[in-house]
């Protein structure tokens, strides 16, 4: 019976690549001149600082750019608070991975109320959708693209 997957990932060595480009960018810049400001990688946590709210600003627009460039999608960005201590200001910015329940809940029940003759199954942070033909299968992608989630979502081991 064919199946896929549909997961939510980031590759982490082009979020490396990305944020090691937007410091490169940082550096060269006219308006970051003379300015303490970086850019730091822990996992899947990008962590800004800069001295001011309106430079974290223009790098939060930096690293979307360069996001953009290497194919990570930007709906997968999670801002946190920003936290001013002294002369810095520092904000962390959360990349998602998974599926968390809610979303695949709200998956679920997206394509159950699509009428198409498709099986889904919650798998951990993953979503296995069956189906008897292809076609279903592809109208089920397609339904997934269109709908407006706030995360973006890949499709793997599509299986005949």
């Amino acid at each position: 019976m064919p199946s896929f997957d549909v997961v939510s990932e980031i590759e982490l060595s082009e979020l490396q690549n990305a944020v090691d480009n937007a410091n490169r960018e940082i550096s060269t810049r006219f308006d970051f001149r003379g300015v303490e400001a970086t850019f730091s990688r822990n996992e899947n946590i990008v962590s800004m600082s800069a001295e001011g709210d309106f430079q974290l600003q223009q790098m939060q627009s930096i690293l979307r750019d360069k996001c953009v460039k290497r194919n990570i999608d930007t709906r997968s960005l999670d801002l946190k608070d920003v936290n001013k201590t002294g002369k810095t200001c520092k904000q962390d910015i959360e990349f998602k991975q998974g599926i968390d329940k809610e979303t695949a809940k709200k998956l679920v029940k997206l394509i159950k109320d699509s009428k198409i003759k498709v099986q889904t199954a919650i798998q951990g942070e993953e979503l296995r959708v069956t189906g008897k033909k292809r076609d279903d299968l592809q109208q089920a992608i397609a339904l997934i693209k269109g709908a407006e989630l706030e995360q973006a979502f890949q499709y793997k081991n599509f299986r005949d």
